[in-house]
């Protein structure tokens, strides 16, 4: 089947990623765009676990409050160049994340940050293993990846902190 500019296009709406990637996608799926977006999503964890020893000293320091002022979170999110910091792929991303933050209340990044013998569920206190809240089906970590893979820089989240009237 051949690969026409509307499913490019249409692919690259749902997902973001580059008009060469998309076609790509496109033709090793047959076409299909559920099997293209997956494959996409694929790479892009593969394009994430390439870019995860780079260094990540540049960023962002986000926050969000919930409507009411009683609920909120400030995250600090790296990227590798100020340049990525400063796009609104990353800022949403930051945003997302603080909000992340706000409504599932994690104590932890990921699980390494988890001390030696203690007990922890890890899909609930660490971030990075929680179900996004708008997208279920998808981990935070997930989420990162595929900000990873379409703006090509290793991100981080270094800490955060959420803050709550009367805790």
């Amino acid at each position: 089947m051949a690969v026409t500019v509307e499913d490019i296009k249409a692919l690259r709406e749902l997902t973001g990623a580059g008009v060469m990637d998309s076609k790509k996608a496109l033709e090793e799926s047959g076409g299909d765009l559920k099997k293209a977006e997956e494959f996409l999503r694929q790479q892009g964890i593969a394009s994430a676990a390439k870019k995860a020893n780079r260094a990540t000293n540049q960023g962002i320091v986000e926050s969000y409050i919930h409507s009411g002022g009683r609920i909120g979170a400030m995250i600090e999110l790296n990227c590798e160049t100020d340049f990525v910091a400063r796009t609104d792929d990353f800022q949403s991303l930051a945003n997302n994340l603080a909000m992340q933050i706000a409504a599932m209340s994690p104590i932890y990044v990921d699980e390494t940050d988890i001390p030696d013998g203690e007990e922890a569920d890890t899909s609930q206190d660490c971030l990075m293993q929680q179900p996004f809240i708008r997208d279920p089906s998808m981990t935070v970590q997930d989420m990162v990846n595929e900000t990873v893979g379409r703006l090509g820089e290793n991100i981080r989240v270094r800490r955060f902190k959420r803050f709550s009237l009367g805790e």
